[in-house]
Order: structure tokens, then sequence, then C-alpha cells
């Protein structure tokens, strides 16, 4: 995976070719997807940062405004929770697809070669040519079935 240092200059870049400033609040978006693992609404992103740095002046909109700038740079990625809303992660990641628990909302994340070739198989069968695709499905996690 590439090191913080680079993704931080290609954020950079990213926010120079869009000309926007860089800001220690952009930064520490960009450093909390970094560093944690899982998936996080804006609202999570945006409370946890200040919670660890009360001294901070971050506001809500600069969350979203900048999880869109790295989301339509492939920097983060998103799975959609409808009225819910979005949940976020580094989009710089190895592949994998999502289970995720409609009950306590719980994302598994998983990778299997055998969808993996199926797929690429019926976009050559129907003659199309995939670049990405995303792969989540809606269920009950263990402790969640297991409750009810």
């Amino acid at each position: 995976m590439i090191t913080y240092p680079i993704l931080l200059e290609k954020f950079k870049a990213l926010l120079k070719s869009n000309s926007l400033k860089f800001t220690k609040q952009r930064e520490l978006i960009l450093k909390f997807l970094y560093e944690n693992e899982g998936h996080f609404t804006p609202e999570d992103i945006y409370m946890l940062i200040k919670k660890e740095y009360p001294d901070v002046n971050i506001g809500i909109t600069t969350v979203y405004r900048t999880l869109t700038l790295l989301e339509n740079e492939g920097i983060a990625s998103s799975i959609s929770f409808g009225v819910q809303g979005k949940k976020y992660e580094l989009g710089l990641k190895k592949h994998h697809d999502h289970l995720i628990c409609t009950s306590c909302g719980k994302i598994i994340e998983f990778y299997d070669d055998t969808i993996e070739r199926q797929q690429e198989k019926i976009a050559e069968k129907y003659n199309f040519k995939m670049t990405d695709h995303t792969m989540k499905i809606i269920g009950l996690c263990e402790k969640c079935r297991n409750q009810k």
C-alpha cells in the first residue's frame, strides 16, 4: 500500500489542481482514513476528529466536501446505505467486496477469486469492458441471526 507521505503529496497536488487550499482540517480527514480500518460516515469522521483534536476548528461541510473530492479521485471509496447515507474507507486498499448486516450495520470485507473470475466471464460474454465493480451482499450477520 502507498505510504502516507506519498499519499499526502498526491493529496496536496489534487487540492492545488482543484484550486483548493491545503489545510490542517483536510489533512486530518485524509490521515483519519489512512490510519483507521473500517467504514465511517462523514459524521463519524467529524466526531472522531473533533474528539482527538479538540483545538482544531473543523466543520462537517469540510468533511463532506473533502470526502467527495477524495472519492472522485479514488483515494476514498464509499458504500451507500440509501437514506442512511454513505460510509467511507480508504480507497487504495486491495480490491474487496462487502457483506452488510441490515440489522446491526456490521460490514465484513471479503475477496473471492471465483466471484472475480465469474464477473470477468460475464463481462466477456456480453462483450463488455469491465473497468471496475462493486459488490455488496445484504443480509444478517451470524450474531443478529442468532438473536432472532
